[in-house]
Order: C-alpha cells, then sequence, then structure tokens
C-alpha cells in the first residue's frame, strides 16, 4: 500500500511543504531513496532550500501515508472553478486553488455544494442585469461559479422537487455575507425565467422591470443596513444581527411576498462602540441628512455632540456620503408603505435615544445625581413623550418589592448609566422589531400568505468570531454557527451516501467529525445556557459565582475534551469550537442576559403621550421564548422574564427546524486581508476562514471515500489512449471497465456505478501519469518514425545531389565538344557566304549597269506620253471651272426662291397664330350666339305654343262660325216666315258683327304669327350657317395648333354641337357647366384624377335598364358601383384575371351632355351613387377591414422579377382615394370613423403574425401605412395652402376646424400606427433570430480543417456520432435575406432598411460577444477561427447588400476572436493584444484570457501573465464593463419615420391577385 503510494512520487514531482509565513510552499522531488524499510525523500523549495523527509514504509502504512508532503495539481488544473475537479484534493491545493483564482480577479469558487466567495474589496462587474439574465435557466456548472449561479439552482430545486429551499450564506465579518445576500435576493427579484410559460410571466409595472412586490423586498436591504449594520474594526458595513429572509412564491413562481426574521441583535453597540468603530447607520444619516427645520425640531446636530456617536472616534467613513443615504432610506421606507409622517416619528425616536445618552450622572458621595435643568434630560423626555421628574428620578434610584412593603433606594453612578443605558437599549431593541414586524405585515398579508405555495430563504448569519476578548454576543454567534456547521456535515455527509446509494456501489459508513457534544455543552439541560439563566433569575447572582458553577459542572473527563479553565484566569472558561478554541471572559455575562429593564421606566414608558412609542412597545417585542412550566416557588416577576439567551436558543432551533425541512445551499464568504485592502491575499488568514467554515472539513468528507467522480463519457474522453483501439466500442461502460481493468490493479481504488465511476483520493493523479506516460510512449513512437523519414528523407536527398552533380559534369563535357563542333561548322559557314558574296556582288554590278541603260530609254518614252496626258488635263480642268460656275448660279436661285418661300411661309405661320385668336373670337361669338340662339328658339317654342292655342280658338270660332251661319241661314229663311219680333232681329243681327270681328281679329294675328315663325326659321337657318363656317375655319387651321389645343377645342365643338343639337330639337333645358377650375394642390389633382368634378344642379335620376348590362347580367344582381360593373366585365367567360385601372380599361362608356364619361348601367349622376356607397357604412367597412386587409393576399417578394410599387401600395391608395371622397362630399366624421378602424384593424393584423410568418406582412403593412402618412402629409400641405377638399361639389357641409383636427389626428395615429408596427415587427424578428444567433454564430463550425469539440475529441464521434446545432450560419443568412428581400421588394425605405438591419447585427453582435464572454471552453483558438469565418460570411452579406457599415455591431465579436488567436506566451504579446483589441475593455480582455481553453499540445497560460492581465483591471471604472449592454428582446430600439414620398394622385388601380 504505501510502495503503490510512493510510486507517484517521482523525480520532478511537486508537492506542498508547510511554512509558518504562506501556509503552504511548493517544492520538488530531487531523490528518493527507499533501503528496506527505510525511505528518504529530498526536495527542493522554489527558494532554493532543501527539505529531507525520512520515515519508513510501515510508518506511511500505519498513518496512510500522513507524512508525505501534498502533491501539487498539474498548472492547468490549479485554476479550476471546482476544487472537486483537482486531481490532487488536498488543504494546500484548495487554499493555492483559491488565490490563484482570485490574483486573476476570480472571486468565486465551487467546492462541491459550496461556493466559495472571497471579498475582493474593490468593485467587480460582475452583477449587471445582463448577467443576471445570462445565469437564467442555465445548469451550475454551464457558467462560470457565481452567486447567481447559486440562486438559480436553488430556484430551479424547488421547482423540480416542489421543495423550498434555503440559502445559507456565512463568514467573518468582512467577508461580504450581507453583499452577497442582497445580490441573491436581486437575482430573483430582477430575473425573467426563460422557461416560464408565457401565459405566467411576471408582470412588472415599475420602471426598473420589477413588480411591486419585488421593489418592496429590495428596499429593505438600506431599511436593514441603516438599523442593524455599522462599521467594525473588519467591516464598514457590518451587519450586527443575523436575518432569515423568506422569498415567498406563488404556484406561477411569481414572487408574492416575503418575511423577515431576525436574530441576537447586538444591543450593546447602541450605547457603546470600541475605538474606529461607529454606531448604527442611522443616527449618523439622521444627523448629516435631516433638513434644518427638522433638526431644529429635533434638537440635533453634528454627531459628535452626542456621547453615543462619538465613543469610536471615527464619525465617517470613506466614499460613504450619509446624507445620500438618508434620503435612501427614506425612499425604501416609503416604498414598503411607511408614510412621512411614521418616518419622522421614528426619527424622532431614534433622536431622542441620542439625547438619553447625553444625559450627565453624576456622583455625590456614592449616591448618583441628575440634574434638574439638564438639557439633555429634558429633550429626551419631551421626545418620548414621558414626565421628567419620573423619569430622572427613577434613573438615580430603585425599588424593591417584597411581601409586606416597597423600599426605595439610591443608586451609585455606575448603576444609573447602566440603567439609563438599558431603557435606551430597550426602546431601540423594540424599535428595531417593530420595523421588522411592520416590514412583514406590508411584505406578506394574510392575503398573501393564502397564496404562498414555496418559498427561498436566504439566511444572512454571523461567522465565527474569536477576538482577544471575547463576551456574551461572541458566544451566542460561536453557539449559531456550532448548529449551522454540525447541519453543514450532516447535510454534506447525507448527499455523499446518497449518491453512493443512487449509484448502487458499496460503500462503509464515513465518519466525520460531529460536533454534537459541543452542542450539547451549550445547550443541554444542565448545560451553560441553563446555568446561565438560572444563575441571572437569582437576585444576588454574580458573574464570578456563574462561573464557578461552570467549573464544578464540567470539571469531568466527559466535558474535558471540548471545556476547559484557563490557567491564570477565574473569570473565563474556553470551549473547543470546531472551527477554533475560544476563551471567554465571563465580564457582563449575566447583565447582558439579563437585558432587563426597572419595572418603573416601563411603566412610565408605558404612559408615554407619543403615541408611536406606546405603538412600537406593543408590536416590537421580541420572540418570546418556549413555554415553561411554572414554579409555585418561583412565582416572582423577574423569574416570568426571559433571558436574551433563551431567547437566542428558542430563535436558534426554529432556524434550525426551518433549515432541515428545507433544500439547502451553501455561500461560504471569505476575507482574504485583515486591512481590507483590494485583491490582496493573506494565505494563514484564508486557511483558518477555510477551516472555521466547513470547506476543508467537506474534503475531509469526501476524501474518505470517493472524492473524484467522472461519467463514463468523460473518463473515455480523456483516457481512452491507455487501451489499444481493438477495445474501442461504443458501449462506454464497457470500454470504461476495459481501461480500468488493465490500469488499476487494486480493485478497491474505484467502484463503477450506474452512470459514474468513483475513484479513491489520489487515482486520478496515478490515472494521470499513466496517461502522461502512454502519450510520451505515442511521441516517442511518432518521433521515431518521424526521424526515420528525415533521415531517409535526407539519404533520397543526398543520393539525388550526387546524381545531380555526375550529371551536370557530364552536360559540362558535352558541352565543350558542342562548342567545338559549332566552331568548326560556323567557319565552314563562313567560308560559304563570303564566296557568295564576291560573286553576288559581281553580278549586281552587271545587273546595275542593265537597269541604267533601261532606265534612260524608257524615261524618253515616259516623257512623251508625259506630254500629251499635260495637254488633256489642262482641257480638262478648263472645262470643270466652267461647270463648276453654272452649278453655283443655279444654287444662288435656287436659294433666293428657297428665301422667298421661307419668308412667305413665315408670314403664313404669324396669320396661323392670328387666324388662332380669331378662332377663340369667333368660338366666343359661337357660345354668344348659342345662347342668343337658345334664347330665340325659347321664344320661338312659346310663340309656337301661341300660335297653336291661337289656331284652335280661331278653329272654334270658325266652328262657331259655321254654326252661326247655319243658324243664319235658318233664321234668315225664318224671317221669311217672321217668326220672330222686330227687336229680337236687331239684337241678333249686333251679335253678328261683333262675330264677324273677331273672326278678323283672329285672322290678322294668324297671319303675324306665321311671319314670326318664318323669321325665326331663317335666324335659326342663318345661325346654321355660321355654325359650319366657323366649323369649316376650325378645319383650316387644324394643322397650326398643338395636339393639346387641337384636342380641348374637338372636345369643346363637340359639346357645342350638342348644344345646338338639343336647342334644335328643344330638349335643352338648362345651360352647360362652366368648366371646372384645376387647382396646382393635391387635393384637387387627386380628385381630377379619380372621379369627375360634379355639376353645379343635381339631376333627377334615370335609372338604365337591364339591357346595358348584357344577356348574361340580367338575371343577376344590381351592380352597386362602377367598380362592380369593371368587376363584372373584367370576370366574363374566357377572360383570366388581369390588373385593372378604371381611368386605362377599355370600357364602355357614354359623354354625358356635360362631357362627363360614364359607365353603362351607372346612374347619370355619378355623385349621388358615390354619396349613397359612402352613407353605406357597414358595407363600406366590410369591403375595406375583411376584403382589402384581412383577406388580403400579399405577393410573395423578389428581386429578380419584382412587383411594381402600385401592385404593393394600392391598398394605401384605395384607402387614400376613398378618404378623398368621403373629404369631397363632407363625410369628415365618417372618414375619422374609417381610419379609427383601418389603423386598428392592420395593427391587429400585424400583430397575430408570430416567427418567420411575421417577415412579410410585417414589412408589407410597414410600407403601406407609410403611404397613407405620407397622403396625409400631402393632405396637410394642401390644407395649409387653403384648399378646399370639398371645392365645386354638392356634398354635406362641414366646419373647416372639423377637417383640420382631422387631418392632425389622422397623421398623428399613422406616425403612431407605422411606429407600432416597426415595434412589434422587429420584436418578432428579434426573437427568431435570438434564437439563431448562438447555434449558428458561436457554435456551428463550417470552415473545414479546424473543427473542434472543447469536450469531445474524435473518441466521441466513434461513441456517440456527430452532433450539430440547432441552427447554422446558412439558416441565419437566409433569415436576413428574407428580411432584406421582402423590404426591397415591396418598398419600405432605405432608411428603415438599414435601421432593421443594423438593429438585427447589433443582436447578433452583442448576443455573441456576451455568450462568447461566459462560456468556459468555447476560448480556443480554433474556436475563435470557427466564428471569424461565420463573422467574414456575415461581413460579405453585408458588402453584397450595400451596407458595409453593418460590421461594426460585430467589432466587439472580432476583436475577441483575434484575442484568441494571438499568442499569449510572454508580457510583449500581452501588449500587442491590447494594441489589437482596442475596442475591448481590460476586463473583458481578463476574462476571455482567464477562460482561454489550453489544448494538450499548447502550454498552458503562466501564472505571471495572467497576473499582468488581471492588474490593468482598475477598480471602480464605469466605463470598465464585462458584457456589452444587451438591447431586450421587447424594445426594437430608435426608430426615425421617414420623409413622407411623393405622393401621386390615386387611382382605382387593382391587381390581378
Amino acid at each position: 500500500m504505501a510502495s503503490h503510494s510512493l510510486e507517484v512520487y517521482g523525480k520532478g514531482t511537486a508537492v506542498w511543504i508547510k511554512n509558518d509565513k504562506e501556509g503552504w510552499i511548493s517544492a520538488q522531488l530531487v531523490s528518493k531513496e527507499i533501503s528496506d524499510n527505510n525511505v528518504k525523500l529530498a526536495f527542493l523549495t522554489d527558494d532554493g532550500k532543501e527539505i529531507v523527509i525520512t520515515t519508513t514504509l510501515t510508518k506511511l502504512s500505519q498513518t496512510n501515508n500522513a507524512e508525505l508532503p501534498p502533491l501539487r495539481n498539474p498548472p492547468m488544473l490549479e485554476s479550476s472553478d471546482d476544487l472537486t475537479n483537482l486531481s490532487y484534493l488536498n488543504e494546500p491545493a484548495v487554499l493555492h486553488t483559491i488565490r490563484t483564482r482570485y490574483l486573476q480577479r476570480n472571486i468565486y469558487t465551487y467546492s462541491g455544494i459550496v461556493l466559495i466567495a472571497t471579498n475582493p474589496f474593490s468593485s467587480v462587474s460582475l452583477y449587471s442585469q445582463d448577467i443576471i439574465q445570462a445565469y437564467s435557466g442555465k445548469r451550475r456548472g454551464e457558467l462560470e461559479p457565481h452567486v447567481f449561479a447559486i440562486a438559480e439552482d436553488a430556484y430551479r430545486a424547488m421547482l423540480r422537487e416542489n421543495k423550498n429551499q434555503t440559502i445559507v450564506v456565512s463568514g467573518e465579518s468582512g467577508a461580504g455575507k450581507t453583499a452577497s445576500a442582497k445580490f441573491v435576493m436581486r437575482y430573483f427579484a430582477s430575473v425573467d425565467d426563460k422557461e416560464k410559460p408565457h401565459d405566467v410571466v411576471k408582470k412588472s409595472n415599475t420602471a426598473s422591470g420589477m413588480s411591486e412586490v419585488e421593489e418592496q423586498i429590495m428596499a429593505t436591504n438600506p431599511i436593514m443596513e441603516s438599523f442593524g449594520n455599522a462599521k467594525t474594526t473588519r467591516n464598514d458595513n457590518s451587519s450586527r444581527f443575523g436575518k432569515y429572509f423568506e422569498i415567498q412564491f406563488d404556484k406561477h413562481q411569481n414572487i408574492i411576498g416575503a418575511k423577515i426574521r431576525t436574530y441576537l441583535l447586538e444591543r450593546s453597540r447602541l450605547v457603546y462602540q470600541p475605538e474606529t468603530e461607529r454606531n448604527y447607520h442611522i443616527f449618523y444619516q439622521l444627523c448629516a441628512g435631516a433638513p434644518p427645520s427638522e433638526k431644529k425640531n429635533l434638537e440635533i446636530g453634528d454627531f459628535n455632540q452626542f456621547h453615543y456617536l462619538n465613543q469610536g472616534g471615527s464619525g465617517t467613513i470613506p466614499g460613504v456620503d450619509d446624507a445620500a443615504e438618508f434620503e435612501i432610506t427614506q425612499k425604501a421606507l416609503s416604498t414598503i408603505g411607511i408614510t412621512i409622517q411614521i418616518q419622522w416619528q421614528i426619527f424622532r425616536l431614534c433622536a431622542a435615544l441620542l439625547h438619553i445618552g447625553n444625559i450627565q450622572i453624576t456622583a455625590s458621595r456614592n449616591v448618583a445625581m441628575v440634574s434638574e435643568t439638564d438639557q439633555a434630560l429634558v429633550t429626551a423626555t419631551k421626545l418620548l413623550g414621558i414626565k421628567t421628574a419620573e423619569f430622572k428620578k427613577w434613573l438615580v434610584k430603585k425599588q424593591i418589592v417584597t411581601r409586606t412593603e416597597k423600599i426605595v433606594t439610591d443608586l451609585n453612578a455606575q448603576q444609573a448609566n447602566v440603567v439609563r443605558d438599558s431603557v435606551a437599549k430597550y426602546i431601540y431593541a423594540n424599535l428595531f422589531d417593530w420595523l421588522v414586524n411592520i416590514t412583514n405585515e406590508s411584505l406578506s398579508n394574510e392575503e398573501v400568505k393564502k397564496r404562498v405555495s414555496s418559498f427561498i430563504g436566504v439566511l444572512d448569519i454571523y461567522g465565527f468570531e474569536h477576538f482577544k476578548k471575547n463576551s456574551f454576543e461572541q458566544f451566542c454567534i460561536n453557539y449559531a454557527n456550532e448548529k449551522l456547521q454540525q447541519q453543514f456535515n450532516q447535510h454534506v455527509f447525507k448527499l455523499e451516501q446518497e449518491e453512493y446509494v443512487r449509484e448502487k456501489i458499496n460503500w462503509t459508513f464515513i465518519d466525520f467529525s460531529d460536533n454534537q457534544s459541543c452542542i450539547d455543552l451549550i445547550e443541554g439541560k444542565i448545560g451553560i445556557l441553563s446555568l446561565l439563566d438560572e444563575e441571572s433569575r437569582l437576585p444576588s447572582g454574580t458573574d464570578g459565582s456563574w462561573c464557578n458553577k461552570l467549573y464544578q459542572h464540567f470539571d469531568t473527563p466527559t466535558h474535558k475534551k471540548y471545556f476547559q479553565k484557563p490557567r491564570f484566569s477565574n473569570a473565563a472558561f474556553t470551549i473547543s469550537h470546531y472551527a477554533h478554541d475560544v476563551s471567554y471572559e465571563v465580564e457582563n455575562f449575566l447583565e447582558k442576559n439579563r437585558d432587563t429593564v426597572p419595572d418603573e421606566h416601563l411603566a412610565l414608558l408605558k404612559n408615554t403621550d407619543f403615541e408611536f412609542l406606546d405603538d412600537v412597545l406593543t408590536k416590537g417585542s421580541t420572540v418570546a421564548p418556549p413555554a415553561t412550566k411554572p414554579d409555585a416557588k418561583r412565582s416572582s416577576l423577574i423569574a416570568k422574564k426571559p433571558t436574551l439567551g433563551s431567547i437566542f436558543k428558542a430563535s436558534l432551533i426554529s432556524l434550525m427546524e426551518t433549515i432541515n425541512s428545507t433544500g439547502v445551499s451553501y455561500i461560504r464568504c471569505i476575507k482574504p486581508n485583515e486591512v481590507k485592502v483590494a485583491w490582496k491575499f493573506e494565505p494563514q488568514m484564508v486557511l483558518a476562514q477555510l477551516r472555521a467554515c466547513g470547506v476543508l472539513e467537506t474534503i475531509r468528507i469526501s476524501c474518505a471515500g470517493y472524492p473524484s467522480r467522472w461519467t463514463f463519457d468523460e473518463f473515455v474522453q480523456r483516457y481512452y489512449m491507455l487501451v489499444r483501439s481493438e477495445h474501442w466500442s461504443p458501449d462506454t461502460k464497457k470500454l470504461c471497465s476495459t481501461i480500468l481493468n488493465a490500469s488499476i490493479k487494486l480493485p478497491d481504488k474505484f467502484q463503477v456505478g450506474i452512470t459514474k465511476i468513483f475513484f479513491r483520493a489520489g487515482m486520478l493523479a496515478y490515472l494521470e501519469k499513466l496517461r502522461l506516460d502512454r502519450l510520451n510512449e505515442c511521441v516517442t513512437l511518432m518521433q521515431k518514425n518521424m526521424l526515420r523519414h528525415m533521415h531517409q528523407k535526407r539519404y533520397q536527398t543526398l543520393k539525388a545531389s550526387t546524381i545531380k552533380v555526375q550529371s551536370l559534369y557530364r552536360r559540362r563535357v558535352a558541352m565543350i565538344e558542342l562548342k567545338r563542333r559549332r566552331e568548326e561548322k560556323a567557319a565552314i559557314t563562313i567560308q560559304k557566304y563570303w564566296r557568295g558574296y564576291i560573286q553576288r556582288k559581281r553580278y549586281l554590278r552587271a545587273k546595275k549597269a542593265s537597269q541604267k541603260l533601261q532606265i534612260a530609254v524608257r524615261g524618253v518614252i515616259a516623257r512623251k506620253k508625259f506630254e500629251n496626258l499635260l495637254r488633256n488635263v489642262s482641257a480638262t480642268r478648263i472645262q470643270s471651272k466652267t461647270l463648276k460656275h453654272i452649278i453655283y448660279i443655279q444654287s444662288c436661285l435656287r436659294r433666293r426662291l428657297a428665301r422667298a418661300e421661307l419668308k412667305k411661309m413665315k408670314i403664313e405661320a404669324r396669320s396661323a397664330s392670328h387666324y388662332k385668336e380669331v378662332s377663340y373670337k369667333l368660338e366666343n361669338k359661337v357660345i354668344e350666339l348659342t345662347q342668343n340662339l337658345e334664347q330665340k328658339s325659347q321664344e320661338n317654342k312659346a310663340l309656337e305654343v301661341r300660335t297653336v292655342s291661337l289656331e284652335s280658338q280661331v278653329k272654334a270660332w270658325m266652328e262657331r262660325y259655321e254654326k252661326l251661319e247655319t243658324d243664319a241661314s235658318s233664321f234668315k229663311s225664318s224671317t221669311k216666315q217672321s217668326t220672330i219680333g222686330i227687336d229680337e232681329f236687331k239684337s241678333l243681327q249686333s251679335e253678328k258683327e261683333t262675330l264677324e270681328f273677331r273672326y278678323r281679329t283672329s285672322l290678322d294675328n294668324i297671319k303675324k304669327l306665321n311671319t314670326e315663325i318664318e323669321r325665326l326659321t331663317s335666324e335659326i337657318s342663318k345661325k346654321d350657317d355660321e355654325v359650319a363656317r366657323l366649323r369649316a375655319t376650325t378645319a383650316k387651321y387644324k394643322g397650326a395648333e398643338d395636339p393639346a389645343t387641337v384636342l380641348a377645342l374637338k372636345q369643346e365643338i363637340s359639346a357645342l354641337r350638342e348644344q345646338l343639337a338639343k336647342v334644335k330639337s328643344g330638349r335643352g333645358t338648362s345651360p352647360p357647366p362652366p368648366p371646372h377650375r384645376q387647382e396646382n394642390g393635391f387635393l384637387t389633382a387627386a380628385s381630377s384624377s379619380s372621379l369627375k368634378p360634379p355639376s353645379q344642379k343635381r339631376r333627377p335620376r334615370r335609372h338604365s335598364s337591364a339591357e346595358s348590362w348584357g344577356p348574361n347580367e340580367v338575371t343577376k344582381r344590381k351592380p352597386k358601383t362602377s367598380v362592380d360593373l369593371v368587376m363584372a366585365e373584367a370576370k366574363k367567360p374566357g377572360l383570366r384575371p388581369v390588373s385593372v385601372s378604371y381611368t386605362q380599361m377599355n370600357v364602355p362608356k357614354i359623354r354625358s351632355p356635360g362631357g362627363r364619361l360614364h359607365l353603362p348601367g351607372v346612374e347619370n349622376d355619378p355623385e349621388e351613387e358615390i354619396m349613397k356607397l359612402l352613407e353605406d357604412e357597414e358595407t363600406l367597412d366590410d369591403e375595406i377591414i375583411n376584403g382589402l386587409i384581412k383577406s388580403l393576399k400579399i405577393p410573395l417578394p423578389s428581386l429578380q422579377n419584382p412587383p411594381s410599387q402600385k401592385e404593393i401600395l394600392f391598398p394605401a391608395r384605395l384607402i387614400s382615394l376613398l378618404a378623398k371622397q368621403m373629404w369631397k362630399f363632407g363625410f369628415i366624421k365618417e372618414s375619422e370613423r374609417l381610419f379609427a378602424n383601418v389603423m386598428k384593424t392592420i395593427q391587429e393584423h400585424v400583430m397575430d403574425y408570430e416567427g418567420d410568418e411575421a417577415i412579410l406582412p410585417g414589412a408589407y403593412w410597414l410600407s403601406n401605412v407609410h403611404e397613407l402618412l405620407s397622403f396625409a402629409n400631402a393632405a396637410e400641405r394642401d390644407m395649409l395652402r387653403g384648399v378646399n377638399p370639398a371645392s365645386n361639389s354638392g356634398g354635406k357641409m362641414f366646419e373647416w376646424h372639423d377637417y383640420e383636427r382631422l387631418v392632425s389626428i389622422v397623421k398623428h395615429d399613422l406616425e403612431s400606427l407605422e411606429y407600432n408596427i416597426y415595434h412589434t415587427w422587429m420584436k418578432e424578428l428579434k426573437k427568431r433570430l435570438h434564437k439563431m444567433v448562438i447555434p449558428a454564430v458561436i457554435e456551428s463550425q463550417s470552415l473545414p480543417g479546424f473543427v473542434t469539440n472543447e469536450t469531445n475529441r474524435f473518441i466521441t464521434k466513434f461513441i456517440t456520432g456527430p452532433t450539430t446545432p440547432a441552427f447554422s450560419m446558412d439558416d441565419l443568412l437566409n433569415f436576413l435575406n428574407k428580411v432584406w428581400k421582402a423590404m426591397k421588394s415591396y418598398y419600405v425605405e432605405m432608411s428603415v432598411i438599414q435601421q432593421v438591419v443594423t438593429e438585427l447585427l447589433k443582436l447578433v453582435g452583442v448576443t455573441s460577444f456576451n455568450d462568447l464572454l461566459m462560456r468556459r471552453n468555447f476560448c480556443s483558438w480554433k474556436r475563435a477561427m470557427q466564428i471569424q469565418y461565420n463573422i467574414t460570411r456575415i461581413e460579405e452579406w453585408c458588402k453584397s447588400h450595400e451596407m458595409p457599415e453593418g460590421t461594426l455591431q460585430l467589432e466587439h465579436l472580432m476583436q475577441a476572436t483575434k484575442l484568441l488567436q494571438l499568442k499569449k506566451a510572454t508580457l510583449g504579446d500581452i501588449e500587442i493584444i491590447y494594441d489589437v483589441c482596442w475596442m475591448l475593455t481590460p476586463t473583458q480582455i481578463q476574462k476571455l484570457i482567464s477562460h482561454y481553453f489550453v489544448a494538450d499540445y499548447e502550454n498552458p497560460i503562466s501564472p505571471e501573465i495572467l497576473k499582468a492581465v488581471a492588474s490593468k483591471v482598475v477598480a471602480n471604472d464605469k466605463t470598465d464593463i464585462l458584457m456589452l449592454d444587451a438591447t431586450p428582446l421587447e424594445d426594437s430600439g430608435p426608430f426615425e419615420v421617414p420623409s413622407p414620398r411623393e405622393v401621386a394622385p390615386p387611382d382605382n388601380y387593382l391587381p390581378a391577385w
């Protein structure tokens, strides 16, 4: 056994040697000698000192190798974040790991279930909201050790096990317990549970994002600190009481309340403070922060004037503003529901306590005296509302009640001071308890208690204390720590045993140090506390008599181990606690335990006039001790009062019951140095705290069993190389057994469980040695083969070089022979060419002479021919010059004629413009004549009517005349017969003459009428001739007009012709409407382009017949509008759906007399039909809301064949057109209702989509809403110019200010709608993108050749196969492409596109960077190359989409990847890193370097480098942040509404789809 242990100690093995100053120092084994049973080991320390250890194998076996120095861990493990991962788990390894991490600015370290928190004494950027969210939902161990990880683990355990939880925060004063507890509570109050269903997510109703209850919970911290914390020599904010803070949750895991339980407030601090210490913070805050008026009322000033505040001599704390802290305290009190009035009553009570401390008690002949004019006495009693005389009396006197009488005696000055201080302590203790009760009532009322489903308690309690002088307070504190340590040991032991049982391994009972005997010594039936209570109840009891009783009762062998009597003192006793032996001075033990106030003072305080004091004394009573059996013999008042020791014991028992009924997590706070200097580490002091807080005991318990535990996968991944590859198989458990059987010969050194392998202490080091040896063998084999390959290659190179030299020599000889042969050949060639040259020269000489002769003969012949040619050319030239003059004369004549013609044409052109003016005059004259003609026609018609009436009258008269003739003839015949008398005859004769006169008059009138008819007929014919002449004139000058003028004239002539035709036919009854005046504004342009202007008078309706619809439409319903008619035409059989625009379609039209165009089947007056449609609100809403918005089929985006702008924006333009018509006809209120419904529907419609489905609707309606906003802006501009949208219309009347108000409201609401759509859309985009960022950018590995897995090697792929992240970079880029394509295809403004892309890339950059900072195993150079490649792909995407500035959002991530790839071997490399990574803060650089994952083939970063990097982090630098500010997913960033578009007049376009 011993020899096996010595095998680990090889030459060069690093060990730890004890040292008085440093605790432990490092050394290396230089020699090892084993002879028979003797062992000699020689070590060399780092400072060069040699240490020799001699022992025997027998002794090593008996002591279980206790004499061997502890082994040191490999450098790569010395900064491990969990002490249980160390190969050698021992005291120096624990100390060195904590020290290494602390000097690297890592203050948190795990030790199994315990979190060790080392106080940095400096601000660190580890507690921001982003870090809180980073730990939400993460399992413990995924991220760096942190107090938030413990809180998250407790929260998950509460949900998973449905069991209440407790987080125990312990440590000595100044270790940071209070801060750690505050961070735990802050985590619960501000974290968002990512796994919580959406319907039960907490609703924040405050600016901080927390609920009201959570705000109140956080407000309790400054209250409790002000009234319960004070400055001590060890800590500037030391908690002088224990606190169990219970955070209550409902069934939905929302915080609904809280409850505080306090333990053992240090009351004596109120009346006495040691040197350099302070009283409770609230008194100094009151003196510094109270307003002058309140200071005057309370008669307070500087703290130095009060005895209770100036004893320590240090009234201020560096870096703390008491006035500002007073404001924070007041705000916190208001938050929990305490009114300002009650707050000042609290402060009044505090001021009264200060004045009580200033009461001067003097001694006169051993009798205490107090002056009646003592200002402090008067002020104190006035503030307390009690009688001054009574209070003064019982300060210096006491009353003893016997069975028969009451005896009043005087007190001496010392006793009077004790009474005065006891009254002050009693009032303050009750005030503190009252605050706790009021806080509990505010945070957890009866309604809240009914809803409580579970809770998490945070215990912030004092750590083990050991001073030069220890009194009653230290005794109670250490007693509480004994109880907590026992619970801690039992919990750790229980977890160990539970895991052994769960894994079904063979185990024996692990012995651990149980301190139950020490606890029984303190709290037993006849223990220290019971004897103290007994002595306290005796009137004559003293500290000395109590001490003697302790000596008598515990001077036995049973208690000798835990209780000792000091050798040089009879007024002290020593208890052997689990952490240290502590000697307690018995002075004032009884007085502090009694903690009584004279009955006279109690009665005086109860009768106070100050109602608040009475309420405090009533509600603020401390916890009553458990009920005891009444003792008939002891029925006095003092026997019934609970002592402070019994109260504390009862509360401690209750606390332990609560803790034992919950799941427990532990945070052990360590104070690294005594002087509170930042980042200073004192090893001996830390070692003492590690022993005191139970961390080393936890390690001892673990080492007694199987401290090292590895899962099968982890073990295989680490030690697969210890067996041959033929044994590798996917069955990891079988492979583990193969490795273990081949590596470890002793079967009791390990056990295989269900999911893990358990190793004894030191076995991992042994396996690491085997692994290192195996790797060395592999490396040696590789080196051997590499050397063989190198030498073989060297031989082949030498052989090749020799052959090459030989070939070069042979080449040299061959080249010399070649040169000789070339020279010989050259000589022959020269000779050949020389001979040829001589012969050629002779030949050329003869040839040249022959050629000269030929030239002379040919010259004579040529000159003769030239003379003939010259003669001919001269003649030709003369002829050509004459022809040129002739042509010139002809051209001049033609030019003259052309100029004349041009002048004539110009005159004609000028006359054409004259004729145009004449034409305008003639047209005006035609209009005038037309009006006159119409007037004459009306007169003619009237005359014709009159003529007809006259003719009928004449006809009647003729008939009457004929009748009269007949009667006359008959009368004549009768006269011949003489049937009547002479008188009757005369009357008839006169009547006849009258009738004849009338007849002649009628004939004259008829002739006049016929003449007038002929005149009018001739005049009409003249008018016709004049019209024909004007038409001919117009046709004559038709060519001189521009096309626009000609078209206008044609239309006017056509209108005049129709009017003339109507006049001739007699059907014209009203003059034509005047031309519609066109305005330059947007409103009139929109009106003229959409629907024609209305007439001045409304005509009666005339319905068309059914035949105008065509034979197929007779049986169908009658269309309401022209829209229905056009759609009916478009849906005829054989026609496919096409995009239509009513102003361009080839639809049958009818021209009205006024020049308007009407569709078939529509009434003559379209304004009537439009108003009818606008009045039908239900149908209009249905068509717009359901047909145009809800049922709209959004076209798919395409960049190759993008849809036109009018296809995308037609909903907005149709809505704008409808609004224009409503404004035109005075439907102002109706249009406001329409816009409200439209905007509400669009917003609800967009919000209905989630995830990928929200991309297209969001972009589409964002563009359309901006189009509507642009329409509203254009309408506002026209409104400011005074353009009336209802000009020349026959609509309803409306007030102008109503229209102005409508336009303003619509514009504002559309801006808000565009803002809401953008933010809703961006929220969905960011939610979707957030799920992709980490898997795509950080986890995906698309760069071949550099694929890595930080925990799994190729053996993992062999066993489990490759794993891929949920999303890849292709998915992320496809998402960006989809968003980009939607925005571009739907004509979203470029400024909005830039905002969207920038915000999305910012999310990518910040989320990826923050995640990389928190990932421990991703900070490797291979992973950095993969991330850099992914960033490069995003940069290429930005450049290809003309957004290079988007890459700025990824700069932090890019520099982080550069940092991971740069060398980190020297300080010079670190300086280069700081130069290259200039955007990263020192904290971020330090975090990345400390997280750097060192591969097996890399050298670990030296501690000196890590210390140098950590030293660059400056404390309290607000710019030195750790994590980038992450914008919440609900926050889409700032949005700037783009400039309005240039809006064309709305048209009636409808796309095919």
